[in-house]
């Protein structure tokens, strides 16, 4: 059974630093913080639609969970606990910044039942940090990645790519980097420029151009096979879908099915690895999950178009009993 997270938004609340692409407003469509009251209507909201609690977690998105209040920190915790202990939820989940977690903030945690935490990295380059106004180092990203998995919690790692002063490459090693410290899940981000933030001022002034979803697709899809290969779950894969973030974007990645569209980009390659030393001049079917048929074809059926224009002629079918990316070719007769 799949895992479900009850999100509940505390945007900027906490926050020490106003982040150059960052309008918690916009990301979370939300413009007030949670309070005790708003965890209880979401849990009970969420059992009304049958939720499975021992695969559910109570999740604090947005902000910086560890650095507000701390009166108001443990009055969220302790309404999600008492669900946690009535409903045996599978534990709570938190993100922060990474230099606001310390041993006494884990303790805390610790004891009201979370069980997650998940840690805004963003890059593993000082110098795109300093520039995107992160206010924290790629090395306080390691410790507190440490401290987080010596105490026991799953640790979750958040990173952008297309940030102001970075590039593919420095986004490349951030991921390795990130590699390196054993994350139980990722979250991959590529930049969507917003109003009221300060990458959208950059823009404007044209000293900044963050890559649109179509050139970052393949590579986010690199970096989604690269922590895959590595057991590294990526949970999530771009800005999830909003009316806000539509209304307020005015440049970037964003793409309401930007996770497809990188898988679309994995189907692709590898069905061109299949191919490869292949008669261009017989025809192919190409087998895959059936369950993925229309991400192995692409959006409006780019990936059949791309293989055409390579001189391949293909069909694309779905099959029962392959696993996900698994490609199988046969002669069309």
């Amino acid at each position: 059974m799949s895992h479900n997270n009850i999100s509940i938004f505390v945007p900027h609340k906490g926050c020490p630093n106003d982040c150059s692409f960052c309008n918690q407003r916009a990301i979370s469509g939300q413009t007030k913080s949670a309070a005790a009251q708003d965890v209880e209507k979401a849990v009970k909201t969420a059992i009304e639609y049958n939720v499975e609690p021992k695969n559910t977690e109570i999740a604090f998105f947005g902000g910086s969970f560890t650095a507000i209040e701390r009166e108001d920190m443990l009055s969220l915790l302790t309404a999600a606990k008492h669900f946690l202990d009535i409903h045996k939820f599978a534990g709570i989940r938190v993100s922060t910044r990474p230099d606001c977690i310390d041993g006494e903030i884990l303790e805390i945690l610790k004891n009201y039942g979370v069980t997650s935490i998940e840690l805004g990295a963003q890059s593993m380059n000082d110098g795109v940090l300093t520039a995107n106004r992160r206010g924290h180092t790629a090395d306080d990203v390691r410790k507190a990645s440490k401290l987080i998995k010596e105490y026991g919690f799953e640790l979750g790692l958040q990173m952008m790519t297309g940030l102001y002063k970075s590039d593919f490459q420095k986004d490349l090693q951030t991921a390795l980097e990130i590699i390196k410290l054993r994350p139980d899940t990722v979250r991959i981000y590529p930049t969507v420029v917003l109003k009221n933030t300060h990458l959208g001022d950059l823009q404007e002034m044209g000293e900044y151009c963050a890559p649109n979803a179509e050139e970052s697709a393949p590579f986010c899809a690199k970096l989604l096979r690269l922590f895959e290969a590595e057991g590294i779950k990526v949970i999530k894969l771009g800005l999830h879908s909003s009316e806000t973030v539509e209304s307020d974007m005015i440049g970037g990645a964003y793409h309401p099915a930007f996770r497809e569209l990188c898988e679309g980009h994995i189907y692709l390659e590898k069905i061109l690895e299949k191919l490869r030393g292949k008669d261009k001049n017989r025809q192919y079917v190409i087998y895959v999950n059936k369950k993925a048929l229309s991400k192995a074809k692409g959006q409006q059926k780019r990936n059949e178009k791309a293989l055409k224009n390579q001189g391949f002629h293909c069909i694309i079918k779905g099959k029962e009993n392959l696993e996900e990316f698994q490609i199988e070719v046969a002669d069309l007769i």
